[in-house]
């Protein structure tokens, strides 16, 4: 189990290249990943989405990738044409429309953005992607490591207040034939109080209690937050991305637990009952930063 959130850092200096890479996640429902990279090492954009895509599949993930080249070796130097075209073009329309002296030369029109690409050659883009690979699995790795110890400390939460929801349980499930009972006892003392020494219909009463039975039992209730518990317990065991599995069973969970404060007619049970309601929006909240 791995938490959404988490940072690593990698990087490697080799034959005068210098990769550094960083990541970082909050949380997300889908992955989305934001990567910022160096102009020389744009062709690595889809290589590098990939390679995260197959070991983080949730979270807002910024990834951010430093380069850095020391060698001394001659690189083709290229001229947009074009562009540098537009650039004397429109020097020559500023002087002509405000009068000012059109200062431009060869060497400051080299220095304006995108006139000069200098492009790695077929073996430099070799070198680069073997060296930004091995950076970024390294990265991810560490990314990962911080992720899980993040986990295993959720998962202990979880497993802890699982324990919890399963005292509470068992409390709700001593409580709810008392129910019945206090019920019967309230109506024979009403009907006592109202009727005074008139005799009432014993039959009439035992429809009414078992009436009420109908309505107020919870053993479907009990019987499905039970299962639920079980499904829980195992999907903590899983070692695969579950935090979509227990966003669902916590929904399931709060659900079974709103029928029983619904149906609670005892102010003891629906004490209860509210505690677990509250260890399942504590177990919600947590759920939200798993992956």
């Amino acid at each position: 189990m791995k938490s959404m959130t988490g940072y690593g850092k990698a990087a490697i200096e080799r034959d005068g290249i210098e990769i550094i890479i960083e990541m970082k996640a909050v949380n997300n429902r889908h992955l989305d990943l934001n990567c910022k990279l160096p102009r020389a090492l744009f062709f690595l954009e889809d290589t590098i989405r990939k390679g995260v895509a197959a070991k983080v599949s949730r979270g807002r993930v910024d990834l951010f990738v430093t380069y850095n080249d020391k060698r001394n070796l001659p690189r083709a130097v290229n001229i947009d044409a074009g562009l540098a075209e537009g650039y004397r073009n429109a020097a020559m329309l500023a002087e002509k429309l405000y009068g000012v002296p059109n200062d431009l030369t060869a060497s400051v029109l080299l220095r304006l953005p995108e006139v000069v690409k200098a492009d790695a050659s077929e073996d430099d883009q070799d070198a680069l992607t073997a060296i930004t690979v091995e950076v970024l699995n390294n990265c991810i790795d560490a990314f990962n490591a911080m992720r899980l110890k993040e986990g295993e400390a959720l998962r202990a939460d979880i497993s802890s207040r699982l324990e919890v929801m399963r005292q509470l349980r068992g409390q709700i499930t001593d409580f709810a034939p008392t129910v019945v009972a206090e019920q019967r006892e309230k109506l024979v003392a009403r009907i006592s109080e109202y009727l005074k020494d008139i005799p009432y219909d014993e039959a009439r009463l035992l429809n009414e209690v078992a009436f009420y039975a109908d309505k107020v039992n919870i053993d479907e209730e009990l019987t499905r937050l039970g299962s639920h518990f079980e499904q829980l317990a195992s999907i903590l065991k899983q070692t695969e991305p579950v935090g979509r599995k227990l966003d669902f069973l916590v929904q399931e969970l709060n659900r079974e637990a709103n029928t029983i404060c619904s149906k609670s007619n005892s102010s003891a049970l629906t004490q209860v009952a509210l505690q677990l309601k509250c260890e399942i929006e504590k177990i919600r909240e947590q759920v939200q930063n798993i992956e």
